[in-house]
């Protein structure tokens, strides 16, 4: 029986997906013939605007017993539009109700979600060097140490004597928990441990801050125009750029505009440095960056921290040092950077996201704007109304922990539906530009180790004490890594491009942070794991439909996800088998003599056979 609409089907909406303005979507209704169906409203609304009602048009027979109805609409500015059908029937009036799975379902009353259409501006173009790549999340501090004696180091930060030792958490003597300890990786150690990175796959490497900062983390930035010293300097900065470049590997920075450090050049709580930041006088050039409801001592801070000054990003002195002409976003493009990703961009205003883009673009039409949304970034809502992301004016992309959750919800808890569903959503969403670029990570510096997560025993909200204490078992390990096999096979196998952070595929293990954020175990990597990414990444390169080809829904249930990644000169088809026990999936008849690329399984005539706790990829 045919549905009465799907939206993922291109009988029922074409195109399929996001589209630029002006494009006319057609629109077809499928009504049962002896429902007596006499009128078939489309009715449009955006977030701004009253609803419009279009009466849709019949179209003649689907079958024996089936009529279409029809309508294009063409969404004339860029904006969400929200659609739904109301029909006229024999029995009375209803409405289409759409499913999780995008068709609809009849109801007599007004009720359940409607249908989202994204339109994006003209113009809208994302960087084309990131499709297909392979990103890598570096904590600076922690990846690789060179040695290379650094000057103009601040006295008061505790050095590790070894680069084994773990890492401080608990408060210092004052109760204050510091994060002043550092093991003193730096950007030459990175640039020594290209080639270890080339042979992953990597084509992009995402820095977290390196700016002059007196934290571990460096969200807390001191001077936006210098490297931290312990780091290194700009010179060391070019020469990562550009021997990286050498390699096929850009640099993309971490843009913490939301607020700085109290222990700054701008607000100087610490005297730290000469002259008045604005903590220091009401007359500091700085002064009007912050919001002091008392000066000093009472000022907004990110999230409470008193030692994270929120400034106005809109403050005409702010804007033109990050954005203008000579600003710090320019800066840095300039000096071998390649993008920027945006922290917390859910707390930066529009205006500010639109300068900046225009400032990136202007300087670098090729550079990366990506933004820490950890939402559907096309129906994220802040600062009391819906942004405007990925309508063309801002982010080229974002970082996609809806996937993230996506997968691990599977793993854990056999939410195969609900992956498949929340995958296919964003694909829908999206605009394809901005989806073939998702930074796909499965674990940051701001979550637990994927590893641990997939293993280890749940932190369930524990304190720091209990994380610290915490090591896998060899059985918890044993089941941690198969998981994580499968994990990454869902990770870069989905559109966009997989990240990994920084010692995954060495096997870190690790809670929140800090302990997310240890050491690179260099020496001591599980080597069957770093084996498994190295083919990852190699395949991944020879296999052009993980650049922008179509998702396309396989099968899904409590064990098993399946899904294609089809484009015009071949097909990939990625399965998972989650449970212990073996199970099968019927495969397209294309796929019968597919070529097997990586996991474990076998194909019996139209049927591919997984065993326990096993993943596949099929190539054609």
């Amino acid at each position: 029986m045919p549905a009465f609409f799907d939206s993922r089907d291109p009988q029922y909406r074409s195109p399929f997906g996001a589209v630029c303005t002006g494009t006319a979507v057609h629109l077809r209704v499928c009504m049962p013939r002896d429902w007596g169906c006499s009128r078939v409203t489309l009715t449009v609304q955006t977030e701004d605007s009253l609803p419009r009602e279009m009466d849709m048009y019949w179209a003649g027979m689907a079958d024996d017993s089936h009529e279409w109805w029809e309508l294009h609409y063409t969404p004339a500015e860029p904006g969400i539009y929200w659609y739904g059908f109301h029909v006229r029937v024999a029995m009375g009036q209803g409405w289409l109700v759409r499913q999780p799975d995008g068709t609809a379902a009849y109801s007599p009353s007004k009720s359940g979600p409607c249908w989202q259409l994204t339109c994006y501006e003209a113009g809208y173009t994302t960087p084309a060097w990131l499709r297909g790549g392979i990103m890598y999340q570096i904590f600076p501090d922690r990846f690789a140490a060179s040695g290379e004696p650094k000057a103009g180091v601040p006295a008061d930060r505790v050095l590790h004597g070894d680069w084994q030792e773990p890492v401080v958490w608990q408060p210092d003597a004052q109760g204050r928990v510091r994060n002043n300890d550092f093991f003193g990786g730096d950007l030459a150690g990175i640039r020594q441990k290209l080639e270890y990175l080339h042979g992953l796959g990597v084509t992009c490497l995402y820095l977290n801050p390196i700016f002059e900062s007196h934290s571990n983390h460096r969200y807390d930035t001191a001077d936006y125009t210098r490297i931290d010293p312990l780091l290194g300097d700009s010179e060391d900065f070019r020469a990562l750029t550009e021997e990286a470049a050498r390699l096929g590997i850009r640099v993309v920075l971490d843009g913490v505009f939301s607020h700085t450090g109290a222990d700054s050049v701008y607000f100087n709580r610490e005297r730290r440095y000469p002259g008045d930041g604005a903590y220091n006088s009401p007359a500091s050039p700085y002064s009007a960056w912050y919001h002091f409801r008392r000066w000093p001592n009472e000022y907004g801070s990110w999230w409470g921290f008193d030692t994270l000054p929120e400034v106005d990003e809109l403050a005409p002195d702010f804007m033109e040092y990050i954005n203008g002409p000579e600003g710090v976003t320019a800066r840095w493009l300039r000096a071998g950077a390649s993008g920027w990703r945006l922290d917390v961009a859910d707390e930066l205003p529009d205006g500010f996201l639109d300068a900046l883009r225009r400032r990136v673009k202007d300087t670098d039409p090729d550079a990366l704007v990506l933004g820490e949304v950890w939402e559907d970034a096309t129906t994220k809502e802040s600062y009391g109304h819906r942004r405007r992301y990925l309508l063309g004016r801002q982010l080229d992309s974002v970082m996609n922990y809806p996937f993230r959750s996506a997968i691990l919800r599977f793993l854990l808890e056999g939410e195969g539906e609900a992956f498949v569903h929340g995958v296919a959503d964003l694909v829908e969403n999206y605009p394809p530009q901005a989806l073939h670029i998702l930074m796909n990570h499965i674990g940051t510096h701001d979550t637990e180790r994927a590893l641990t997560l997939l293993g280890g025993e749940p932190g369930q909200g524990r304190g720091r004490g209990w994380q610290a204490g915490r090591q896998m078992t060899a059985d918890q390990r044993r089941l941690g890594l198969r998981r994580l096999r499968l994990a990454t096979l869902l990770q870069f196998a989905l559109p966009g491009v997989p990240c990994i952070y920084y010692g995954d595929e060495a096997g870190m293990e690790g809670y929140k942070d800090p302990f997310n954020r240890a050491t690179y175990p260099w020496g001591q990597e599980d080597a069957e794991l770093l084996d498994w990414y190295r083919r990852l990444g190699a395949a991944r390169r020879d296999c052009g439909a993980l650049a922008e080809g179509s998702f396309v829904p396989l099968a899904a249930g409590r064990d098993v996800v399946a899904f294609v990644r089809r484009w015009s000169e071949g097909a990939l088809l990625c399965a998972v088998n989650r449970g212990d026990a073996p199970q099968t999936v019927e495969l397209p008849a294309s796929f019968a003599h597919a070529r097997m690329v990586m996991g474990e399984g076998r194909v019996e005539g139209d049927r591919l056979v997984l065993p326990s706790l096993s993943g596949v990829w099929l190539s054609l």
